[in-house]
């Protein structure tokens, strides 16, 4: 399984030039803005690809997880459904695109942590200098992936 980690305006490209086949998305998007208001639409896949999970999450960290209302428990709960989706695509031999606005945070966690989960070498990600992996993405969705495991 190929696990790539792609930006809004770099998927926004391999739509319109056509999708690969047998490539699952999962693409992150961010919340209705708190202090501005501002609202972040997802990326329209125009019916593609043949999978598609769609996330909208903060991309924040710990210390200010209080400032937007939410715990470490409250953050990301889709992160078990996500598992499933991204389990599901292993299984079946599709390859993975991990997409959020920048290609940097949270697309960069998610993808080391199928990574990690798989291959056990999710720090490759963490170490090369174009991403900033989301602490808490990361860690939510590989322990659903463990959890997964030990569920089965």
């Amino acid at each position: 399984m190929k696990v790539s980690i792609y930006s809004r305006e770099e998927i926004e490209k391999l739509i319109g030039k056509g999708f690969p086949e047998k490539t699952a998305v999962i693409s992150f998007y961010d919340p209705p803005n708190i202090r501005t208001g501002e609202i972040s639409e997802p990326v329209d896949y125009k019916g593609l690809p043949e999978r598609i999970f769609q996330v909208e999450v903060h991309d924040i960290d710990m210390e200010t997880l209080e400032d937007f209302g939410l715990s470490f428990d409250t953050y990301f709960p889709e992160a078990d459904s996500l598992a499933a989706f991204i389990q599901k695509a292993h299984d079946d031999g599709f390859d993975i695109i991990c997409q959020c606005e920048y290609g940097q945070s949270r697309s960069a966690a998610c993808a080391a942590a199928i990574i990690e989960y798989y291959e056990k070498n999710g720090i490759s990600v963490f170490a090369d200098y174009r991403y900033y992996p989301n602490q808490l993405i990361f860690n939510k969705l590989l322990d659903a992936l463990k959890n997964k495991e030990v569920n089965i």
